[in-house]
């Protein structure tokens, strides 16, 4: 099964932000072991090694990146891709552009702890910890 990642989700795990910590880095762990197929947006790589940087160190911002690299296939868009994403009824120009990588890499959800905002995605979103049950209960 392939899934895209929304950036809380990761930031959650890089972070260890509480209480969303466990479910979080449940997902990542599915993709890390290659249970799941986890794609990363492109364009969430800068902003995740930003905010790893600004709020731990130098080292940790890397190993962030370096450990997405490692287990996650990186899909980016095109010019065609972001006009796509312009035209789309979101609030929210990054969860357009998660929602078009969705669509790109034909992932069947997109986990993210946000899933309003992704109302009119054309691929469902769920928070990862209802992921998680339902993947259990499907396993």
């Amino acid at each position: 099964m392939i899934i895209v990642l929304d950036i809380n989700v990761m930031l959650d795990v890089f972070q260890k932000r509480e209480p969303h910590y466990a479910a979080s880095a449940g997902v990542m762990n599915l993709v890390m072991q290659g249970t799941l197929k986890g794609i990363c947006p492109s364009h969430a790589l800068t902003t995740l090694f930003y905010l790893a940087r600004r709020h731990g160190t130098q080292a940790e911002a890397e190993s962030a990146i370096d450990r997405v690299l490692q287990h996650f296939e990186i899909v980016s868009l095109d010019h065609t891709d972001w006009q796509t994403v312009r035209k789309l009824p979101f609030d929210d120009f990054e969860d357009a552009a998660v929602t078009v990588t969705a669509e790109k890499a034909k992932a069947a959800f997109i986990i993210t702890r946000n899933e309003t905002d992704f109302a009119q995605s054309s691929v469902p979103a769920i928070a990862p910890s209802a992921f998680l049950g339902r993947f259990a209960m499907a396993s």
